[in-house]
């Protein structure tokens, strides 16, 4: 037989991968070619602007109302979990489910509509969620049990950022967010120790205890008693008897506590000296290369030279 070389074989699989989002794309192309057609480009863009923007009552309306359609429909999803609610209301929880998907499936496509980059609408992060939230009630026609995924529909929650007007959090949660990505080399670095000296005590403690505590009956019981010793969780299922593994243990305990201060003081540094940067910086992500970080007078992309978008909601 024939062998494919490693190339081509990598080669295979990145056009599988792609093969679902290029349908994705030429679904959503066609279903909006096919409405283009049908709808006068006024009444197109003063959807737009109802859609995908707060600045108007029609727009605040539209979204306000979503929210408390996505917040029912969350609801109603973990009560139908309840045994007592589900044997009794079964039938009103699935009008319900298919109410809330019918319109959720209407909205999602009215969005693709109106967006003025449909294909970059549906495989953004929000067009993604929005359309896994509506797949579970669809699919659990074939399968049974989807339909509990529908409690993804509680991350569409996170526009509410934009109706709100609270746009400064999201500059905040860029500040922790870069704060974590720097640090991410020195909390690889503990994670590494902590494992590290979790495998060592846990195997000193099987020495110790192993042949007088049945619950040390091998050395991952151990290590898992260490790890659970080393977090300050806690659990008390497997405790040392001999003088030797308590003190051993306390130790541990008291290891623990130090353990737990070096990561919380990593992330705090970086945040602190990245909040005395924030009046001269800003989060705003670049539309062409992703930089996050620019100066807030910047207009362009200090990476790149690309326009920074001053409306993010339009370039949906």
């Amino acid at each position: 037989m024939r062998r494919i070389s490693r190339n081509k074989a990598i080669k295979w699989i990145q056009l599988v991968g792609r093969l679902p989002v290029w349908l994705l794309g030429r679904v959503v192309y066609t279903l909006h070619n096919f409405l283009d057609r049908r709808v006068p480009q006024t009444t197109r863009e003063r959807l737009r602007i109802i859609v995908f923007r707060t600045d108007t009552r029609e727009g605040l309306l539209f979204d306000t109302v979503l929210f408390v359609l996505i917040v029912a429909s969350v609801i109603v999803v973990i009560l139908e979990t309840v045994a007592h609610f589900h044997d009794r209301f079964w039938w009103f929880f699935f009008v319900l489910e298919w109410v809330f998907t019918i319109i959720f499936t209407l909205e999602y496509l009215l969005r693709l509509y109106v967006a003025r980059y449909p294909v970059r609408y549906a495989t953004s992060f929000f067009g993604l969620v929005d359309l896994l939230s509506i797949m579970p009630t669809y699919l659990s026609l074939f399968y049974s049990g989807p339909q509990h995924l529908l409690v993804i529909r509680i991350l569409r929650l996170l526009r509410v950022f934009r109706v709100f007007k609270l746009g400064h959090f999201v500059n905040e949660g860029g500040v922790v967010v870069n704060a974590l990505r720097a640090s991410r080399a020195k909390i690889f670095v503990f994670l590494s120790f902590v494992l590290l000296v979790s495998v060592v005590i846990g195997a000193m403690l099987y020495m110790v205890e192993g042949g007088h505590n049945p619950a040390f009956s091998s050395m991952p019981k151990g290590i898992y008693w260490a790890i659970v010793t080393l977090t300050t969780v806690g659990y008390g299922d497997i405790t040392p008897v001999t003088p030797l593994g308590q003190f051993l243990a306390a130790a541990v305990m008291i290891l623990g506590y130090g353990i737990i201060a070096v990561p919380t003081g990593i992330v705090t540094a970086e945040i602190s000296s990245r909040v005395m940067n924030l009046k001269e910086f800003k989060f705003q992500r670049c539309p062409s290369c992703g930089t996050s970080e620019h100066y807030r007078t910047a207009r362009y992309c200090h990476h790149c030279g690309h326009l920074l978008s001053t409306n993010d909601n339009l370039s949906a």
